[in-house]
């Protein structure tokens, strides 16, 4: 099981930085409490004021049933108030139901992320951390007992070590060398089955992930020119935006913009996401997985995409810090597995991922 004091530890010092007379927000539902009594516990030993923001699990769900016309096109003038004083926030993924939005109108959907996004980018601008605490929907997703899936996720966040930030900071190193080694890419080339896209990420930083921003991480990622992408990728990891299903959503692009899109499942949600605005076509990330404590996929995009030997694209908005300029309310990660004959080459030449990373990584404990 997941020791809540260590957890919040590991956010509170790795992830946040957090020090005496800081203002932390935090999001979640009330399944996650013992993560946020120990957060709260954690800030205040530290000198900082934990500001908390729980609600019940459903209330997501009853907002799109409830909300009149004028709450669905904008926000509380609150909301954007507290994240632009507050010195960092974070955000606990703690679902009783992955699919609780399966039947709400993905235009609908769309068309709230639109009103939201100033308190989307006022975010941004400040600390922040994405994480996730174990529930049986999510242990359900991914077919794995409670038990077990508690044990999945301690290990992908290397709280199951003596040292955790030891952990981290030595998979930080690994991914600076990875880092180091893309940064003169010129072109990138993703090849997979029904896939061979091509784009170009020549003068982008590419950002070391460490766990920092979410946890658990291990990626690195940048921002592709944004007239740069060609060719066709397929998806061939499900995800699940927002409680809605998508699987083998498959993406043609030219000179960057989203010309062709089909979905096995969830065709509906790809296209509705595809015309939130204008940025929505264009890819703002590309990153790829090197946690390997991560070793399925689970259903949740948070690990997924952190999966060593996967890519993951981002449709619509771009990181700043990445030289990248897409501007869109969208901001959505779709993954491609390439551990069984894919192929991801820098400039002509493949990249051996466990070069950088080292081999005999460990394997989550659960078969």
């Amino acid at each position: 099981m997941i020791d809540p004091d260590a957890f919040a530890a590991l956010l509170c010092d790795w992830c946040l930085e957090l020090t005496e007379g800081q203002q932390l927000l935090i999001f979640s539902t009330t399944l996650a409490e013992p993560l946020v009594r120990a957060l709260h516990h954690a800030a205040l030993a530290r000198g900082a004021w934990p500001l908390l923001r729980m609600e019940p699990p459903s209330l997501r769900e009853e907002f799109y049933a409830e909300a009149g016309e004028a709450q669905l096109d904008s926000f509380a003038a609150l909301e954007l108030s507290e994240v632009e004083v507050v010195d960092a926030w974070l955000r606990v993924d703690a679902p009783s139901n992955l699919h609780a939005l399966g039947d709400v109108d993905p235009a609908v959907i769309a068309r709230v992320s639109r009103a939201r996004a100033p308190i989307s980018q006022a975010r941004l601008k400040r600390r922040w951390c994405t994480t996730v605490w174990p529930t049986p929907a999510l242990a359900q997703q991914a077919a794995m007992s409670e038990r077990g899936y508690a044990s999945f996720l301690a290990h992908a966040l290397f709280i199951d070590r003596p040292e955790p930030i030891a952990a981290w900071q030595e998979l930080s190193a690994r991914q600076a060398t990875l880092v180091e080694r893309l940064s003169s890419a010129r072109e990138i080339r993703i090849e997979a089955e029904r896939t061979d896209l091509r784009l170009r990420t020549d003068g982008r930083r590419w950002i070391n992930s460490d766990g920092r921003r979410n946890m658990p991480s291990g990626e690195v990622f940048t921002g592709p020119l944004e007239d740069s992408t060609n060719g066709t990728i397929r998806f061939n990891v499900p995800s699940s935006p927002r409680g809605v299903e998508v699987e083998g959503a498959e993406l043609t692009f030219s000179e960057g913009r989203v010309v062709a899109a089909r979905a096995d499942r969830g065709e509906r949600f790809l296209q509705s996401m595809l015309a939130t605005d204008a940025g929505s076509r264009y890819l703002g990330e590309l990153g790829i997985g090197t946690n390997a404590g991560i070793d399925r996929a689970t259903g949740s995009v948070l690990l997924d995409e952190k999966i060593a030997g996967t890519v993951h694209l981002a449709l619509g908005r771009s990181y700043p810090e990445t030289g990248a300029v897409n501007s869109s309310a969208l901001h959505w990660d779709l993954i491609c597995d390439l551990r069984d004959g894919g192929r991801l080459s820098i400039d002509g030449e493949t990249l051996e991922l466990a070069a950088f990373l080292g081999v005999n990584e460990q394997r989550s404990p659960v078969q």
